[in-house]
């Protein structure tokens, strides 16, 4: 998984847009996902993956976690290095966030169960004021699995249009 933020919060709008699809935004904020080489960081139910002579799918330095093509951290980005479902779990994303006035996300990305709804949840406890997931914009592997987690964000107040939707408000 890799987040890129676009840095437009202002006092006018304060709102981040939080990205988790790989592609290429203009920002000046990277939020990647990766581990250590002594692997140090992984979850306990990854390590099996990350066991001798198999390859560490997302250690720092290893294929699996090498951003894009085209999304490319430039020296005056701020990188941030998450190693768990939420970006907000054990980084400190939550006090840049505050620190620069952001108070509304928006969240896309994959696996809505797992690295979506973590973070949406932390979102939601940390009293941000506004958080939307554009569902159209947000994958899983079934769409049960997507409807069932969709329908859990909406039930802690969470807004889920699609992209046109949130484009046309």
């Amino acid at each position: 998984m890799r987040l890129a933020t676009s840095n437009v919060a202002t006092e006018a709008d304060p709102t981040l847009f939080l990205f988790s699809d790989g592609n290429s935004y203009d920002s000046d904020e990277k939020l990647v996902h990766e581990h250590d080489l002594l692997e140090r960081d992984v979850e306990l139910f990854r390590r099996y993956l990350y066991s001798d002579g198999k390859p560490k799918p997302t250690s720092k330095g290893v294929v699996g976690a090498e951003l894009v093509d085209g999304l490319i951290i430039q020296e005056s980005d701020y990188k941030l290095v998450k190693t768990r479902f939420s970006a907000f779990f054990n980084t400190n994303v939550h006090s840049y966030f505050q620190g620069i006035g952001v108070t509304n996300l928006v969240i896309i990305g994959v696996q809505t169960p797992n690295c979506i709804w973590q973070t949406v949840f932390d979102v939601v406890a940390l009293d941000y004021q506004r958080v939307t997931v554009i569902i159209d914009a947000t994958a899983v592997s079934t769409p049960n699995i997507h409807i069932a987690n969709i329908f859990d964000m909406k039930n802690v107040r969470v807004a889920t249009p699609t992209l046109e939707e949130w484009c046309q408000s």
